[in-house]
Parts: structure tokens; sequence; C-alpha cells
């Protein structure tokens, strides 16, 4: 049994773009993606949340991390998702992207861990990955919601 070829070194990524940069969000962490819908403004939150969504009876929180990242603000599209993702104890979240591409594989070795710099987005990467010509910054979703939670 130990000469078998272990193959989960490959994880798989939604790439999510932001003007001309793409972002990977490790799959395990997606629950659901929809369109864009009514979005309910509460008050007296943070900048970075848009509101609430009621997702087929279930109320969740959306934050738009464009705000979150410092990113100019820019008009939602035909192309604009809210990623529904998974936190510990079942809460889900929305974020708000403007665009979804694909689904990819990245190995491992693909992905090159990067240095944490105080930069507002640098905070929240894990590593870059190469996928065919393209970079894809990979998103540390723990700690885009640890810090969430601590603000």
């Amino acid at each position: 049994m130990d000469d078998m070829i272990q193959m989960d070194d490959t994880k798989q990524y939604i790439i999510i773009k932001f003007d001309s940069e793409q972002y990977g969000i490790n799959i395990e962490y997606i629950d659901n993606i929809v369109r864009l819908q009514a979005i309910t403004r509460v008050p007296h939150t943070q900048s970075y949340f848009v509101g609430i969504i009621n997702l087929r009876g279930e109320i969740i929180p959306v934050m738009s991390m464009r705000a979150k990242f410092n990113l100019p603000d820019k008009e939602t599209t035909n192309a604009s998702r809210i990623l529904i993702l998974k936190m510990e104890g079942n809460a889900k979240i929305g974020i708000l992207v403007d665009e979804v591409k694909e689904v990819v594989t990245l190995s491992e070795e693909s992905i090159e861990k990067t240095s944490v710099e105080s930069s507002d987005i640098k905070a929240y990467l894990s590593g870059v990955g190469k996928y065919n010509d393209t970079l894809i910054s990979i998103l540390n979703i723990g700690a885009v919601i640890a810090d969430i939670d601590n603000e």
C-alpha cells in the first residue's frame, strides 16, 4: 500500500476577477454562487458590508470584496455574482465579486507562498498560483473572515 502515489496535493479554486486582477478561492469554502439580487442595506455596519440577502429563506450578510480591499467602487454588471461561503459552525457569508471566471485545479508546486506585507490585499493572500500563462492570487478566506469578526 505504501507504494501508491498520493495525488491529493492539488486543490480546486474558483477564479474571480476584479478589474484585470484574478483571485482564487479554495472551492471547499464555496456553498453557492448566485446572480446579483436585491440587497437590503443594514445601518451602522462596516463600510464593506453592503447588506443582507434572503436566499431561500436564509438571511445572509453580503460584503463587497472591492470595499474590503480598498479598490475603487464599480457599477455591478450582468457578470457580478455573490459567492456564498461556508464558514465554521455552518455560518454563511456572501461576497460580492465583479465576475466568476472558472474553476481551476492547481498543484501545491504551482503555488508560491507570499510574504505578508501590510498592503490591504496582500494581508489576505496565501500565495500566488501559476495557471497556464496567468498568475492567480490565492485568497486566504480564513484571514478575510477572521478579520471581519475582529472589527
